[in-house]
């Protein structure tokens, strides 16, 4: 186990990584990838944002995954965070959604509004 000052250095280090991904305006790409996203095809969105990612030669983007966001009927879901402002939670995306996400919001900066659970119209 580790002791409080190891586990207040990690944290310290993790704090540092994020804020130097927002400071140099560094898109977060995070697919959620709890039990409930990985039986509704997280996985494979996933891999297709990192397949679309190399294909696109994006060497600023950060790709993670986390757990359950909490609204399982919603799954797969993917967060889109750009630096400055708020994050953009994109609801039952399928591979190709993902693709697309990525060649429209990331890259051109284009949010797609009907496949938003926030932000809608």
């Amino acid at each position: 186990m580790n002791s409080i000052e190891e586990l207040r250095e990690i944290k310290r280090k993790k704090e540092e990584l994020v804020a130097g991904r927002n400071a140099n305006g560094i898109p977060t790409v995070n697919v959620h990838m709890g039990t409930c996203g990985t039986a509704a095809g997280s996985t494979d969105v996933l891999n297709a944002v990192i397949e679309e990612v190399k294909t696109k030669n994006l060497e600023k983007v950060y790709i993670m995954q986390s757990g359950c966001p909490g609204v399982c009927i919603n799954e797969p879901m993917l967060t889109l965070t750009i630096p400055g402002e708020i994050p953009y939670i994109y609801i039952k995306v399928t591979p190709e959604n993902a693709k697309e996400i990525i060649s429209r919001h990331v890259i051109n900066n284009q949010p797609i509004q009907e496949w938003l659970l926030n932000l809608k119209k």
